[in-house]
């Protein structure tokens, strides 16, 4: 979509989500409340991921990442077949909304220090963009060369 837009801040201000989630694979990756962090381990391991959304009844209720596993069961001398999910995920989930622009979001990650931002749609989780989507988009959308901003516009 073209627009009159031309500095980085600028688009970055206006790119929506809805925009970067359609140019990607539509996977959400979840895991459910009651399921042993070995469990979720080997699917983060399996997809090649570092964040599952934990659900109950269709609804988000936590989130868990390979840094939880580190911290909370690890470090803890937890065994991970008889830890269940719920006792180290996050259980206040900070989400985007679909209609929420790029800046915002990168905004929202460094306020609460997390790498990972379930996109919600209607109440519906629809998916999860990581930092590293969100800075690869900026990258992808900012021109190579600063030299030709003029500004004085």
């Amino acid at each position: 979509m073209d627009h009159p837009l031309r500095r980085p801040d600028e688009i970055l201000a206006y790119r929506p989500l809805r925009q970067i989630l359609a140019a990607r694979p539509n996977e959400l990756w979840t895991i459910g409340l009651k399921d042993n962090v070995l469990t979720a381990m080997h699917l983060m391991a399996d997809k090649n991921i570092g964040f599952l959304v934990v659900m109950e009844n269709k609804a988000i209720v936590g989130v868990i990442s390979e840094r939880d596993c580190v911290r909370r069961l690890v470090l803890a001398g937890k065994a991970p077949e008889a830890t269940p999910v719920a006792a180290i995920m996050v259980q206040d989930v900070v989400t985007a909304d679909i209609g929420s622009a790029l800046a915002d979001c990168l905004k929202l990650m460094q306020t609460h220090h997390i790498r990972h931002l379930p996109v919600m749609q209607n109440g519906t989780t629809i998916g999860v963009l990581s930092i590293r989507d969100l800075l690869s988009e900026a990258v992808a959308i900012t021109p190579r060369s600063s030299a030709s901003w003029n500004e004085n516009d």
